[in-house]
């Protein structure tokens, strides 16, 4: 057991029903997500969810850091430089990249069209990869130390994983915002903008699963989850920070009231104020990578109407394109590799971004 990605229990509760546990065990990654890690989370989930003993899933990470911390990006940057392997869906060769983000899209709709309830327990880092396997939970957990983000246009890439389907669905422009400047968000955050169900303290968490357990839901799984985190969300208040997403919405409003990229941008680094969390977002923007920038800003805008599956479709064919045009990889290598911190972007300003360049990505 202690070899295996991800650990599997199914826990015998009150009136014969059964709760599916399944936790990341790679708490020395901050459980990145990795192929090995997928390959088992699929058939595993698909096999509870036929399973008439089980009433209710739960997902959660090994650790006190981190639920999940992203994708195992490291392993993609070697794909992206090294040969292809044998996808078994399309029948022809392909990067262990490709493989990655098919194989993820396929995991993380099966987990928001779910036929039973999921709790997701959100505690510490839940970055990228991680938010993937969150944001379709029936029933998200966040705590007083889950720190959530999308801040792929820094590595070269851009807000993925059905982003154009839930930062479209956040108030206002603030999922715009917050895929432009990859701000981390907390507990209060997530809530506010819809990624999170209830706020539990960490150290509840055994409790919450051994009340779960001890409640009959074979009849209303759905609502007696519920139940059960209510009654612990309410005990946990104090705990609840104050939500900077929420407190500086009419400012994020106002910053990315614009008719274009350039002009958004331009608001961003035109601001002047004092205020320290703005100013963070501000930097990061700076140093993003246009080429991420555009990805992100056409992404979320052609995702406006569209369904789930098709939010989904759409990023597996602009991640495909992303692992072979060297963005990405640049990103990566400044990042993780090297670690010099200075990504050489194919562009140096939005400005001077090709639109013939980043047209391929959006093949509709």
């Amino acid at each position: 057991m202690s070899e295996e990605s991800v650990v599997f229990e199914e826990h015998r509760a009150h009136g014969g029903w059964t709760l599916g546990v399944a936790r990341l065990k790679a708490a020395q990654s901050m459980n990145a997500l990795s192929l090995d890690m997928i390959h088992r989370l699929h058939p595993q989930l698909e096999q509870w969810a036929s399973d008439e003993r089980i009433a209710v899933v739960w997902l959660e990470g090994s650790g006190d850091k981190a639920f999940c911390a992203g994708g195992d990006i490291v392993s993609l940057y070697r794909s992206m430089t090294e040969s292809g392997v044998y996808s078994a869906k399309t029948g022809v060769s392909c990067s262990e990249g490709e493989q990655f983000f098919e194989d993820e899209y396929q995991l993380d709709y099966l987990i928001h069209t779910f036929p039973k309830p999921i709790v997701v327990w959100g505690h510490g880092i839940v970055m990228g990869g991680g938010l993937g396997l969150m944001a379709g939970g029936s029933h998200r957990v966040v705590t007083e130390q889950s720190r959530l983000a999308m801040p792929e246009v820094g590595i070269g890439l851009y807000p993925d994983v059905g982003a154009g389907w839930f930062l479209n669905r956040m108030p206002g422009r603030t999922g715009l915002f917050l895929g432009l400047t990859g701000m981390p968000m907390n507990g209060a955050d997530a809530l506010f903008v819809g990624l999170a169900d209830r706020f539990i303290p960490q150290e509840q968490r055994a409790n919450v699963q051994s009340a779960l357990v001890a409640k009959d839901l074979r009849q209303n799984p759905y609502a007696g989850v519920s139940q059960v985190l209510r009654r612990f969300e309410r005990a946990g208040q104090p705990l609840r920070p104050s939500s900077p997403v929420r407190e500086h919405f009419d400012v994020i409003q106002a910053l990315t009231d614009g008719d274009s990229l350039v002009e958004v941008i331009e608001n961003l680094v035109a601001y002047a104020g004092d205020d320290d969390w703005l100013l963070k977002a501000v930097k990061t923007v700076a140093g993003a990578s246009p080429t991420s920038l555009t990805l992100h800003w056409r992404h979320y805008h052609r995702s406006t109407r569209d369904s789930l599956s098709q939010v989904f479709d759409r990023e597996l064919e602009i991640s495909r394109r992303c692992l072979v045009t060297g963005e990405f990889a640049e990103g990566v290598r400044a990042l993780l590799i090297d670690k010099d911190l200075e990504p050489r972007w194919r562009f140096s300003s939005l400005d001077q971004v090709d639109p013939e360049w980043v047209d391929p990505f959006f093949t509709d």
